[in-house]
């Protein structure tokens, strides 16, 4: 058997295995329910410039500490030294395990890593290849020095090439069109609200559905990790969040003979991490999620790497060293320790399922995918590659991204929850050797 058959077997053996944990739920003690974050934790105008001393203690008591969190223990690798961001966490994606954390539940400006949110709760409402033309009213209200895909008044788009811009260009824009969709801007984020809630992110207050910097707009390393973890269930997600290149429309003119004609223009994964710089290398096993950057919230960033069949999710957020791609370097060093720790280093706590999760049954096709549909149990399709040669409406990614086996399941029985809270992301696959 081959090493990717090996994987996708072991994997596999988590979806044959549901019937046996929801035996075993009935005498396995159930999870306690996630305790509810400090009063004191209410959304603030300006985050103190350290972190409070009752943060919420969601996901275990440890993680409501200020300060690093880890047990060391012989055979566990030492932490990097030079991590210098106000907040981090490293988790096993699956698990749920929090390997090491970093004041993971202080409460601050989120920049664009909020847009995972956004994604999370809009995604699955308007199919990709709906189309929308642009009125000026779409476009009010977007903050000074906004990030922008380039989308212009009176042409129009589909919603596939929207959420390439808001995944790719991290644009305002195309979030604030895509808001409009969704009947305004406060609809939208009543909504953010409100599934952030379901999540149980309960250090998160949405203002912005773009995540600009705004009065009491606040979210956590703990919540930002629970944002990706959820989106990533969704196959358009996962999609969008690696590609690192596509062709988006831009606007119609007439050329030198008077036709009109209507050419598009390259944008790029601005995620360093998956992408590459002049400084820094495309990390071995990346897979998104999103970056962002603001003045308040200085660099953000939540990513998602697999490595022999070990999935992490790493959140940083405002490192203090002010060098070119802080965020992403500081971000590689703890993939690195995680890939290195994991298996070997006991939790210091977890990440909580959704609300509903306990009450759900397997019904994974639920809201994996624009329109509706989702990641289908048993369905038997091959793994397609998701950011490779040429996607749909133009978009390319490269070999080093993901791909999808949509026989396994998303998401597993309720019973699941109960006995040790894993959650399966979709099989993610390295589809060409990487650098050691």
């Amino acid at each position: 058997m081959s090493a990717p058959q090996k994987k996708t077997a072991g994997r596999s053996l988590l979806v044959t295995s549901a019937a046996v944990l929801s035996s075993l739920a009935l005498t396995a003690p159930v999870a306690l329910a996630a305790p509810s974050p400090s009063p004191s934790a209410s959304p603030s105008a300006s985050p103190s410039p350290t972190p409070p001393a009752n943060m919420s203690t969601v996901g275990g008591s440890r993680l409501g500490q200020a300060g690093t969190q880890v047990n060391l223990a012989s055979g566990v690798p030492v932490l990097p030294k030079d991590i210098t961001a106000r907040s981090w966490i490293v988790t096993d994606a699956e698990s749920g395990d929090v390997l090491a954390a970093h004041n993971a539940h202080w409460r601050l400006p989120p920049a664009s890593t909020m847009k995972m949110l956004f994604a999370d709760t809009v995604l699955p409402k308007f199919a990709k290849t709906e189309k929308h033309k642009v009125v000026p009213s779409d476009l009010a209200g977007m903050g000074a020095g906004s990030s922008l895909v380039g989308i212009k008044e009176g042409e129009t788009y589909t919603v596939h090439d929207l959420w390439l811009g808001v995944f790719l260009r991290s644009g305002n824009d195309a979030v604030h069109v895509l808001s409009a969709m969704n009947k305004g801007v406060a609809k939208t984020v009543t909504e953010m609200n409100e599934h952030a809630e379901e999540l149980q992110a309960l250090d998160t207050h949405v203002v912005s559905p773009d995540g600009y910097d705004a009065p009491g707009q606040v979210s956590s390393a703990y919540d930002l990790t629970l944002f990706a973890r959820s989106g990533l269930q969704k196959k358009d997600f996962r999609e969008y969040c690696s590609t690192v290149t596509a062709k988006f429309p831009g606007e119609t003119k007439k050329d030198k003979k008077g036709k009109t004609v209507r050419k598009t223009f390259e944008i790029q994964n601005t995620n360093r991490l998956l992408s590459g710089d002049s400084d820094i290398s495309q990390y071995q096993g990346i897979a998104g999620v999103k970056n962002g950057n603001t003045t308040n919230a200085g660099a953000t960033f939540t990513g998602v790497a697999e490595r022999n069949g070990r999935v992490l999710l790493v959140t940083v957020m405002n490192p203090s060293k002010e060098g070119h791609n802080e965020v992403y370097k500081e971000t590689a060093k703890l993939f690195d320790w995680g890939f290195k720790a994991a298996g070997k280093v006991q939790p210091v706590g977890e990440l909580v399922p959704p609300k509903g999760a306990a009450q759900s049954s397997a019904q994974p096709g639920d809201s994996g995918e624009a329109g509706g549909s989702g990641d289908s149990a048993g369905s038997g399709a091959s793994a397609k590659p998701v950011a490779s040669g040429t996607a749909d409406g133009g978009s390319r990614g490269m070999e080093t991204a993901l791909a999808i086996t949509g026989g396994l399941l998303v998401l597993l029985a309720g019973a699941a929850f109960l006995v040790n809270r894993r959650w399966p992301l979709p099989d993610l696959v390295r589809r060409r050797s990487s650098r050691p």
